[in-house]
């Protein structure tokens, strides 16, 4: 139908009827149906998607002004509520449950005309950086269907990286957004915690999760971003105020003071090709009169420590609630229940996937009277001491400038046995959520084994309008680049 580019682009085309809502959403339901086989999707809303359409035409012809999300095509992951929609964090436990309520987000989304057209696979409760750990079955990436899409939100990514819709929501705890974007070379953007209210989003670890956007455009961020963000009363962590965000206001003549850890770029799991693009675009924002400084971090090893020691505990703290009683799977319910203890055993022991079971009972282990002193307020302090030095870090930068992740997408299957080779590929993107910073992935650079890569960049929190400013700064920066043969 057409090559979608913006949610500008997409209103201008609306509003001279080269297309309709109704023929947009045929459209993207037909690249829904080509591309099954990705398994982006474990709900399509195909009707209903029509219906609504429908009825957005019908308000244009009566000259009705549209709404700023008219007709934009969205897609939700499997862990945010749409009333009256299934909502299953893609695990068994949760399985035929319907959401009694919407997420604030969605809630949001609507009142500005958007469509949600589906739910997106993703690994079960938000564990995993794969997209292999889901009932569903697991997300190919569709740039090379023998990689993963990256995690938890794979099927978001993947469903915006194959044009199965405009772009579409994630959540991010430790990197779940930002890594399967760069995974899959769109853009992915994780708000400052509290920016975007998290009422009506599944809990994996509350003081780390956060509602993210998977797109293509830096435009398209700032205006979702800016319908989503602002306080909520249905979420205590949900910050004050509003952070106005679009029009996005980009001065391509400011200079900026960029910071980037010669920790990371010199740490060891780091592939060879990404830190030499890395150094290459700093050396150029350099040239081109930022400021580009080298720090020491050296805490960057206790970074993935920490975090999953902070997010297992309260992961088997929020999981908790899934017991088979209030709601979600009561298993073999024909059998007589002996004891209570054996009940719950039953129902999360069928319920719950291995990477879920394997996150809980770290968590309670760390958690346990013996280990608590040992780990878990350890890794607290590691957390204090990470926002103490971020702090102090942003009083001289507007910016830090990081890998997104230390390899490209890997082969499907390659870490199933080595959980712990998974974790450590989230060392670059967990510190963002252990300090709360807003943080996006860029898709800039092609790898020679084929799949895309992109630098990570973050500011100081509540400072997510710089953090676009910057980045689209950076994405008409790396345009030009290759306009002019440079890269």
């Amino acid at each position: 139908m057409f090559p979608y580019s913006t949610i500008g682009r997409f209103h201008l085309g609306l509003s001279r009827n080269e297309y309709s809502c109704v023929e947009t959403v045929r459209y993207y339901l037909t690249q829904i149906e080509k591309n099954s086989r990705l398994n982006a999707f474990t709900a399509v809303y195909s009707a209903e998607s029509l219906e609504k359409a429908a009825r957005l035409d019908e308000k244009r012809k009566r000259g009705e002004p549209l709404k700023r999300l008219h007709g934009v095509i969205i897609a939700i992951k499997d862990v945010i509520c749409y009333r009256d929609h299934p909502v299953t964090a893609a695990s068994k436990i949760l399985e035929r449950f319907t959401s009694l309520y919407s997420a604030t987000v969605v809630e949001r989304l609507l009142e500005e005309d958007a469509i949600i057209i589906g739910s997106c696979n993703c690994d079960e409760f938000a564990m995993g950086s794969t997209n292999e750990n889901s009932a569903y079955g697991r997300v190919l990436n569709a740039l090379d269907e023998t990689k993963v899409p990256g995690g938890s939100s794979g099927g978001s990514a993947v469903a915006v990286q194959a044009g199965m819709c405009m772009a579409a929501l994630g959540s991010d705890t430790g990197g779940s957004v930002r890594q399967p974007a760069d995974f899959c070379g769109i853009l992915g953007f994780k708000p400052t915690y509290g920016a975007i209210s998290r009422y009506g989003l599944v809990a994996y670890a509350s003081s780390f999760d956060q509602i993210g956007i998977l797109a293509n455009s830096t435009e398209d961020i700032s205006l979702l971003f800016d319908v989503m963000n602002g306080s909520d009363e249905y979420d205590s962590t949900a910050l004050p105020g509003k952070i106005s965000a679009f029009p996005l206001q980009v001065d391509a003549k400011k200079k900026y003071r960029i910071a980037y850890f010669r920790d990371a770029l010199d740490h060891r799991s780091l592939d060879v090709e990404i830190g030499r693009a890395l150094t290459a675009t700093l050396e150029e924002l350099k040239t081109a009169g930022h400021l580009v400084e080298a720090v020491d971090f050296s805490l960057i090893d206790y970074v993935v420590p920490a975090y999953y020691v902070l997010t297992t505990a309260e992961a088997s703290s929020n999981l908790g609630r899934y017991d088979g009683i209030r709601f979600g799977l009561r298993a073999d319910p024909e059998k007589p229940i002996e004891n209570i203890a054996a009940f719950y055993n039953r129902n999360r022991s069928k319920g719950f996937g291995t990477e879920v079971k394997r996150r809980i009972m770290l968590g309670t282990f760390v958690l346990s009277a013996g280990y608590y002193d040992a780990y878990y307020r350890k890794a607290q302090q590691v957390r204090r001491m990470l926002v103490e030095s971020t702090n102090q870090l942003f009083r001289d930068y507007d910016a830090i400038i990081l890998p997104t992740c230390p390899s490209t997408a890997f082969p499907l299957g390659d870490n199933t046995n080595d959980p712990v080779a998974v974790y450590l590929a989230d060392i670059f993107t967990v510190f963002a959520n252990l300090c709360g910073l807003p943080a996006i992935s860029l898709p800039f650079f092609k790898h020679s084994n084929g799949m895309p890569f992109g630098l990570q960049v973050m500011t100081n929190k509540k400072d997510d309008v710089t953090l676009l400013q910057l980045a689209a700064y950076l994405i008409e920066n790396n345009k030009s680049r290759k306009m002019t043969g440079l890269i």
